[in-house]
Formats: C-alpha cells, sequence, structure tokens
C-alpha cells in the first residue's frame, strides 16, 4: 500500500498498549510503511507501568496536549485521505500460513485448511501433493520406541520473536494454558522441538513471579534466549531421527510460531508449512503434535484418567489473564532489567577488544570481511551507460521474498556457501545461520538465491539454489554461473512476476544481488523497500506494463536483453525500451519503467548506490 495507517475509532479505548504495539509492528505484513496509534492515557499508563520517570511522562502528556495529538474518549475523529473500517465484532481467532504472514486461516477452518493446501497447485497456498501421497507416513525412532507422523505433524513449536512475546497478555496465557494441560497430565509429543525466545528478560521474571515457568518448562517451552530465534530460521538442526521420519514419508511437517514471518524455507529446512500464531496455540498445537485437528470436535490429548480434553476446557478467560497480569508485573522490574543493559552480560563484556579508531580487518575471519563495496571507486562518477548483451541470471514467478533471496537460516553444507566455510576449515555443526554470518560478504554472495524452496523456471522444474550458465547450457549454482558470467563481462537480469522481494526488509537481498552481478531486475511489481534497497545498491528495478510480464511476451530467458534509453538524462519513473533477442535471431521488444521513482532515487542510482553517493559527498567536502 506504500500507506502510513493510523489507527482511529472508539475501539482502541478498549485495547491495551502492548496489542497496539503488536499490530503496529506487523505493518510490513500488511502492506503499509508504518502503523500507528494515537497517544492518549493508556499510552501514559504504560510507561508509568514500565518503569519510566515520571519527569518523562509528563512531558510527553504535555507536549501532545499542546500540540493537539492527545487523544481523549471525546476528542473528534481526525480527517483522513482514505479510511478502513473493522468491526471488532467480527474478528475471531486465525493464524497464518502456510507459507505468507498475510495468508489469514481461520482457526474453525485450519484442518479443512490443511487438507486444501497438500493437493493445491504447486504455491504460496499448495504442495501438489499426488493423492497416492496422502497417507504417507513417517517412523520417529527413539531408543527402542517408535511414533508415526504424518502430514501435518507439528515438528517445531516455538513462542518467539519479540512481535508477541513482549505482550504480556499472551504470554501469561501461554503460561495458563500450560498450568491447565500439566494439570490434566497433558505433555508434548516427543517429535515436537519446543522452544521459548521472549522479547525481554522482564517476561522470564513476571512468568516466574507468576510460577508458570516450570508448567512451560514441564511440556518443553525452557527458555533459550531473549529475541529473534526460530522466526528467522535460528531453530537449530531438526533431531535426526524426526529429520529421517519427514524424508521417509516426504511429508509436509509444520511448525506453529508466534512470530511474524513464515516464508518458504525460513524457519527450517525440514519443514515445508509455516503457520503464524498467538503463544497459547503454539503451546496447544505442542501439545496436539498436528495441525490436522479441528479444536472444536477433536480433543487435545487424554488426561490421567483416559477422559479427552478440548482446549476449549484449559484455554485461560480473559478474566484470568488479566488477574494474573496485575498481580505479576510490576514497574521495578523494567527498572531492574532495563537499568544494568551494559553491564549485564558478563560473557559478553569479556570478549577482547581493541581501541583503534579502525576495525583491524583479518583475512582468516569467517564472520567479518572488509565490504566490497568501495573497491576502485573513483571521486568522480561514471556516466550512465545502457544495459546491452546481459543475459538472465534467473526467472521468476509471483512472491519471490527476500528469504527466497537472500535467507537467514541454515547453510547446507554442499551449498556454494557451506563448501567456502569448508574449505576455511569450519565444520557443520558450526556454519551457524546465514543471519550470523552477514558480516562477512564471501559467505553471504554465495548464500543470495540460496533458498532451497527456490524455483527458478529458468531451470524447469527444479528447486533450490540452480540455474543455467546460457553459454555453453550447463545447470550449476547461481554462484557459481554468476561468477562465469562476470569472468566474461556478461551483465546479469532477472525477470520476476508480482511482488518481487517481498517480507523482510533483508539489505542483503539488494547486496547480494549486486554483487552477483544483476543490473536489472523486470518485474510485474515490488515490494516497496525492496524497490528501494535495489536502487540504493545500484541495481536498476523496471516494471512490465500493466497486463504484461515475461511470460505474456513469450520470453524464455534464453534470450540477450539490451536495455535501452540508460543515461545520465534519466528521469524519475522514465519508460525504457527493453528489446530481447533469442538464439535464432527473433527480436521481441517491450517497454518497460524504470523505478527510479524520485530524484534522489535518480541521484543513487548515478552513483551506483547509496554508498558511493554519501562517501562522494563526504571526500568532496
Amino acid at each position: 500500500m506504500d500507506k502510513f495507517v493510523e489507527f482511529y475509532g472508539a475501539g482502541i479505548s478498549s485495547m491495551s498498549l502492548p496489542d497496539r504495539a503488536t499490530l503496529a509492528n506487523m505493518a510490513p505484513e500488511y502492506g503499509a510503511t508504518m502503523g500507528f496509534f494515537p497517544v492518549d492515557d493508556e499510552t501514559l499508563s504504560f510507561m508509568r507501568r514500565t518503569g519510566r520517570d515520571e519527569a518523562l511522562v509528563k512531558w510527553v502528556e504535555a507536549y501532545h496536549k499542546e500540540q493537539g495529538l492527545f487523544r481523549t474518549d471525546s476528542s473528534p475523529d481526525p480527517i483522513f485521505n482514505d479510511t478502513l473500517e473493522l468491526d471488532l465484532s467480527t474478528v475471531e481467532p486465525s493464524m497464518a500460513g502456510p507459507q505468507r504472514p498475510q495468508d489469514r486461516v481461520l482457526l474453525r477452518e485450519m484442518k479443512s485448511h490443511f487438507k486444501k493446501v497438500l493437493t493445491a497447485p504447486l504455491g504460496p497456498q499448495g504442495f501438489a501433493l499426488p493423492a497416492e501421497k496422502l497417507n504417507a507416513k513417517g517412523m520417529v525412532k527413539d531408543n527402542g520406541h517408535s511414533t508415526e507422523i504424518t502430514h501435518g505433524a507439528v515438528t517445531i513449536a516455538a513462542i518467539t520473536s519479540c512481535t508477541n512475546t513482549s505482550n504480556p497478555s499472551v504470554m501469561i496465557a501461554a503460561g495458563l494454558l500450560a498450568k491447565k494441560a500439566v494439570e490434566r497430565g497433558l505433555t508434548r509429543k516427543p517429535y515436537v522441538k519446543t522452544s521459548l525466545a521472549p522479547g525481554s528478560k522482564v517476561v522470564t521474571e513476571y512468568l516466574d513471579k507468576a510460577g508458570l515457568t516450570p508448567f512451560l518448562e514441564e511440556i518443553g517451552f525452557h527458555t533459550v534466549g531473549y529475541g529473534c530465534t526460530t522466526c528467522i530460521g535460528n531453530s537449530g538442526p531438526m533431531p535426526e531421527n524426526v529429520s529421517d521420519a519427514i524424508h521417509q514419508g516426504d511429508l509436509v511437517a509444520a511448525a506453529v510460531l508466534s512470530g511474524n514471518r513464515n516464508f518458504a524455507g525460513r524457519i527450517n529446512p525440514d519443514v515445508r508449512a509455516n503457520y503464524l500464531a498467538s503463544p497459547p496455540l503454539v503451546v496447544a498445537y505442542a501439545l496436539a503434535g498436528t495441525v490436522d485437528i479441528d479444536w472444536e470436535t477433536e480433543p487435545i490429548g487424554t488426561d490421567k484418567n483416559g477422559q479427552p480434553v478440548f482446549l476449549r476446557e484449559i484455554w485461560a478467560s480473559q478474566d484470568e489473564v488479566m488477574e494474573v497480569v496485575q498481580s505479576s508485573l510490576s514497574p521495578e522490574m523494567f527498572k531492574k532489567q532495563y537499568g544494568n543493559v551494559y553491564d549485564g552480560n558478563p560473557m559478553w563484556n569479556e570478549i577482547p577488544s581493541t581501541d583503534t579508531p579502525v576495525y583491524n580487518w583479518s583475512d582468516d575471519s569467517t564472520y567479518i570481511q572488509e565490504p566490497p563495496f568501495f573497491v576502485d571507486m573513483s571521486l568522480d562518477v561514471t556516466p550512465i551507460q545502457p544495459i546491452t548483451g546481459a543475459r538472465a541470471l534467473a526467472l521468476f514467478a509471483d512472491s519471490v521474498t527476500t528469504d527466497h533471496i537472500s535467507p537467514a537460516g541454515d547453510i547446507a553444507e554442499k551449498s556454494p556457501a557451506g563448501q567456502y566455510l569448508v574449505g576455511k576449515g569450519v565444520t557443520k555443526r558450526d556454519f551457524n545461520t546465514y543471519g550470523t554470518r552477514r558480516g562477512n560478504d564471501r559467505v553471504m554472495t554465495r548464500g543470495t538465491f540460496a533458498n532451497v524452496r527456490l524455483r527458478n523456471m529458468l531451470v524447469p522444474n527444479s528447486e533450490g539454489n540452480i540455474t543455467y550458465y546460457l553459454p555453453t547450457g550447463e545447470t550449476m549454482p547461481i554462484y557459481d554461473a554468476s561468477m562465469k558470467y562476470q569472468a566474461d563481462k556478461t551483465p546479469l537480469v532477472i525477470l520476476a512476476g508480482k511482488d518481487y522481494g517481498m517480507g523482510s526488509s533483508r539489505d542483503w537481498a539488494a547486496k547480494g544481488t549486486f554483487l552477483l552481478g544483476v543490473k536489472a531486475v523486470i518485474a510485474e511489481s515490488f515490494e516497496r523497500i525492496h524497490r528501494s534497497n535495489l536502487v540504493m545498491m545500484g541495481v536498476l528495478p523496471m516494471v512490465f506494463k500493466n497486463g504484461e510480464n515475461w511470460q505474456s511476451l513469450g520470453l524464455t530467458g534464453h534470450e540477450t536483453f539490451d536495455i535501452i534509453g540508460l543515461d545520465d538524462n534519466i528521469q524519475p519513473k522514465q519508460e525504457l525500451t527493453v528489446r530481447a533477442t533469442a538464439k535464432d535471431g527473433k527480436e521481441t521488444t517491450f517497454t518497460a519503467t524504470a523505478r527510479l521513482d524520485t530524484p534522489i532515487d535518480v541521484e543513487y542510482y548515478r552513483n551506483g548506490g547509496i554508498l558511493q553517493t554519501v562517501l562522494r559527498g563526504f571526500m568532496k567536502q
């Protein structure tokens, strides 16, 4: 939408600030530039509850009232360009998945929804399983015991991500559900990998004070860290016996997590169906062990007396949750935890460091390398030139995410990045993830387009990091092909469908694209931030005319591409001519719009990116 979205209306008065923050933080998932709520008495109350100085609270109140920005129940509604209405009485429990956060699934329809996506055409809402594979099974073997799993088995259940895990009401609700489950004799299924990663140490403190921590731990939700874990692919490897069972049956295993992103290949390479849910629902699915369940008619398990236990029996009421919240949270908790940010982690503070004005780069480091973006950069700007003789590195359909372009999670041992690390003497157990290696361009460039679920349509029926090196027709990893093209001094382009670059605003999705030698990406549409990031790396984003795409134009990706009209006089959103020449000499010419949307975009592109623009500005001062 590229919009600033303000929530307003009488319903705001009944919403807690943590609930508002959850909605505001999800702005990228509903397509907004940002989402925000007005300042009101609840804002001030939250500041006091979380230990802010009273003088600061009074200053915030006075400033916003003086500016006419302080909302009260009697305040008139603001006047907006556009408004959307939501009847809160129509809101009902839901989840999102199996591969995108915007794909909402009503909780009461989860069972039927999952059955549909198993056989639906391959894509964000389908796994295209043939009928003969629908009853596939795998056996999880553990110390002489075997447990059968089927499609929909929940192999990862994680309370993770600061989006939800700094919201006391949902965290307390998860703890109360765990308590009631344990008291009834329920426990998680043995093949479910569980974890708890709160957004703040305050969460641990109030769960402890409420006496809920032991119950969460009883069913496997031990605290593994604070902040981003499973949501960004840091779930760690699947237990080998579970992974073997998934592969044995070629199962569509599931993850349920309280994060905010669930794109294909992001959570774990062994898990294909990923659903976003509230923290208490994460606990519930860990107990059930499958997403193939109807909560209304099917029990979550059986109690110590062999009686069925339904989710509604152990779900905490809003009154129960609020009673525990009010008795367990105090401003002192926040003052204590945030008052020692700089000395609260002795291990971190013991890391040796040198007091030097510039960083001492080490060629042996596999984590941090000097960025290559300024290599051979001159003070003078090179004139903009047309792109000629380019080859297609990849062809994509719709909804290619930044997780497809630059995965954050597991590094496969046989991948270019994995082989680079092996060559540096790093064993697989110490690979860590792409997210933790982001300071090393040698890993991240090799990891660009390395998502195991990526489908490059240049190579039909392929999955993962593969493309054609078109001059010889060889198939090889995308990185390897890029290096051969760059050795030939051949520029590269990418052709894509709608919503290219949707998802996390990951800088390496643009950096890696640039370092692979891609000069232009021609798509039907772009996610807002990724388009901007491409421009800021000196990669030209272009969009087909409405109703056109590479398929409708009959392109195969085997052509050579010339982008005509690129020069120093380029203007924002200028139309350019693209000429695609097939091997037999047939030419296909079409017009595409350069998505340099503003004069500053043009300036960044002219300089080769924002980094070069800023550095040249410093050098000229």
